[in-house]
């Protein structure tokens, strides 16, 4: 049986750059090369699509690597060299399906899936709506409330709102929730931009810092609270890993906690009871389809230390995907390695694109020929 040429597209134009490069690193590495041949796709911080031989390579924008792009066309599927802006002839092979591993805007968000979805190609992961609602936190919420989970309470604003009047959204925090709480902005990922306030000063700061990355922005409740984190892997009938705990080395799990201080600690399984974990869980799952998630996810949860009441704080369409990432330490802890993991997910991209294709065909047998009077 013939390889899979399995574009794996990393990088981008978001604040997690570096942090989707090592996800990629990762990936390609444990890549089965009797099944798969990896092509590392590399969006620079500029925005342009970069190939060729190397990872390493393409993100020191080697001379021997060549610009690209993805065209809109659904017959094709095929990288085109791209000179002066202008496209050439395809001359690179196909792509049987494309690894997304990007973490954040223009890329984690719908974006990238839209362009893989005009170019027919397969994708890991979600598709244009489960990624939009994925990445923003603000309509993540909502979706999550509509589909009856408990969460956070929290307050969103947008920045021209908040510029017009920001002593009275700043009393309206004050009043509604109180201190400590958390401002960020709404599309974003890894804690970027997430500050913990404890007086007006810290709130209004941290607002002055998520507003100058994003228009939309959400100031929610801090509670104190155990951090618990679900994988979930599937399409219409997804799976969750067992519950896994998150001790932060800081007061809160942020950038550094997560990525540069050695200090924080997974746990897993989490030393939660059983029904407990159960109900982690069966609620994963149910935040997963409340977005209409595909192909992988990762659910957060709060569990008050006080009272043990369960709050989903946000899922992740693209989780961090190192070896050491919590998604895959997850799965391997429930039985499934990571090689096999990677595996999975494309076949499960591969599905997901097989049903789609048969909707097509639907269509497609209704579509008038060019030139037929109706």
């Amino acid at each position: 049986m013939s390889r899979l040429r399995i574009g794996v597209l990393f990088g981008g134009r978001s604040t997690e750059h570096e942090v989707s490069i090592l996800s990629a690193q990762s990936i390609i590495a444990a890549m089965d090369p009797q099944r798969f041949e990896a092509v590392p796709l590399y969006i620079d911080k500029n925005g342009r699509w970069l190939v060729g031989g190397s990872l390493k390579r393409l993100v020191g924008e080697d001379a021997a690597s060549r610009y690209v792009y993805l065209p809109p066309d659904p017959t094709q599927r095929s990288l085109v060299p791209a000179q002066n802006g202008i496209g050439a002839p395809p001359t690179l092979p196909a792509l049987d399906a494309v690894f997304p591993v990007f973490h954040g805007l223009n890329g984690e968000d719908g974006t990238i899936q839209g362009v893989l979805e005009l170019a027919n190609v397969p994708y890991v992961g979600a598709g244009v709506l489960g990624s939009a609602l994925g990445l923003d936190k603000i309509y993540m919420k909502r979706a999550f409330a509509a589909a009856g989970l408990p969460i956070v309470d929290y307050l969103p604003i947008t920045r021209r709102q908040y510029e017009q009047d920001p002593k009275a959204f700043v009393a309206l925090v004050e009043e509604r929730l109180g201190y400590p709480c958390f401002s960020k902005f709404a599309n974003s990922g890894s804690s970027v931009g997430t500050t913990k306030a404890h007086d007006r000063a810290e709130l209004v700061a941290g607002l002055r810092l998520a507003a100058s990355f994003d228009r939309k922005l959400l100031v929610e409740r801090a509670v104190d609270a155990r951090e618990l984190e679900v994988s979930v892997l599937g399409n219409d009938e997804p799976q969750a890993s067992v519950v896994g705990e998150i001790v932060p080395a800081h007061e809160f799990y942020d950038y550094e906690a997560k990525y540069l201080d050695e200090g924080s600690r997974l746990v897993i399984p989490a030393a939660i009871d059983a029904d407990v974990a159960e109900t982690v869980r069966e609620m994963a799952l149910r935040a997963f389809q409340a977005v209409d998630a595909a192909g992988m996810a990762r659910v957060d949860f709060f569990m008050e230390r006080t009272s043990g009441r369960l709050l989903v704080n946000e899922l992740n369409t693209i989780p961090g995907f190192t070896r050491i990432s919590m998604y895959p330490k997850l799965w391997e802890a429930s039985g499934l390695s990571y090689p096999k993991l990677i595996e999975r997910l494309v076949d499960l991209a591969i599905e997901r694109f097989n049903d789609k294709q048969r909707s097509q065909t639907a269509i497609d047998s209704r579509l008038l020929p060019p030139g037929t009077p109706e």
